[in-house]
């Protein structure tokens, strides 16, 4: 299993966190973005900075992955498209996109989406906190403890 992130996107916190995973169970992490990020020095974690066009890093993301690779992202429809080829999805918020869920969350994301547009409702997400810190570490370690096993 490799571990990639969609990491334009992706709170610091959740980043530390995948720091920390990749160098306790020595997994391949590799964040993809359209600038630089700062990563620890290990030969496990790795930055692949793509231009700056539009998706150009899920572009990126969705060639590389394979089967059995988690990807973390907020990005729904990204998470659609990696598990179809047999990824799991992480949300940084804790919330796991598989072949069962992705359907519903990507129906949720457009009627969300398309309601927005009708200006029925305002706003997203709220911001990131301990709370979302906490599901995203729990829901990362049971992934890597079943893909250890």
């Amino acid at each position: 299993m490799r571990i990639f992130i969609d990491a334009d996107a992706c709170p610091k916190k959740a980043k530390e966190i995948l720091f920390r995973a990749a160098l306790r169970t020595k997994t391949e992490l590799i964040l993809i973005a359209n600038r630089f990020c700062q990563t620890p020095i290990s030969p496990y974690i790795r930055g692949i900075i793509v231009s700056s066009g539009l998706d150009e890093a899920d572009k990126r993301i969705v060639d590389e992955a394979r089967t059995g690779d988690l990807v973390i992202t907020a990005d729904i429809p990204l998470a659609s498209e990696v598990v179809a080829k047999g990824c799991i999805a992480l949300n940084p918020r804790g919330t796991v996109y598989d072949k069962e869920s992705i359907a519903q969350h990507l129906a949720v994301r457009n009627l969300m989406s398309q309601l927005r547009e009708q200006q029925l409702i305002f706003g997203g997400a709220s911001s990131y906190n301990a709370f979302d810190t906490q599901a995203f570490a729990n829901q990362l370690d049971k992934i890597l403890v079943k893909a250890k096993n």
